[in-house]
């Protein structure tokens, strides 16, 4: 049983989110509020989607870098922990852009940035 691998990229006007089961199965794709509303409104997704697939979260949130410095500060209440029994969660610095586009759920845009985000730090 492997884990699910979920990306969260805030940005100026709202969080992308990416989840996949493995390099290539996209399960879960969100654009949503920019900041959570509620301090455990991250590991809180984390663990349903951990619950709903029966399967250990490995979560990446993203940070852009401002003159070299990361800005997670919206974040700082919402993630209290870096995980339990159901998720693990690490900072990391946000992806550069690619070239690469993939297209397995549409509507959402393109989501290549945190596609590379899980295949180069969550899946390590």
């Amino acid at each position: 049983m492997s884990d699910i691998w979920m990306g969260v990229l805030p940005g100026a006007i709202c969080t992308r989110v990416l989840a996949m089961a493995g390099p290539s199965e996209t399960i879960l794709k969100a654009r949503l509020s920019r900041v959570p509303a509620h301090p455990r409104a991250v590991a809180t997704l984390l663990e349903a989607v951990a619950l709903w697939q029966g399967k250990k979260v490995r979560a990446a949130l993203s940070a852009g870098e401002k003159d070299g410095v990361s800005d997670l500060s919206p974040y700082h209440e919402a993630l209290t922990d870096f995980g339990g029994p159901l998720y693990s969660i690490d900072w990391v610095t946000a992806p550069g852009r690619v070239r690469r586009r993939h297209r397995d759920i549409a509507g959402l845009g393109d989501f290549s940035d945190l596609r590379q985000l899980l295949l180069f730090e969550v899946a390590r």
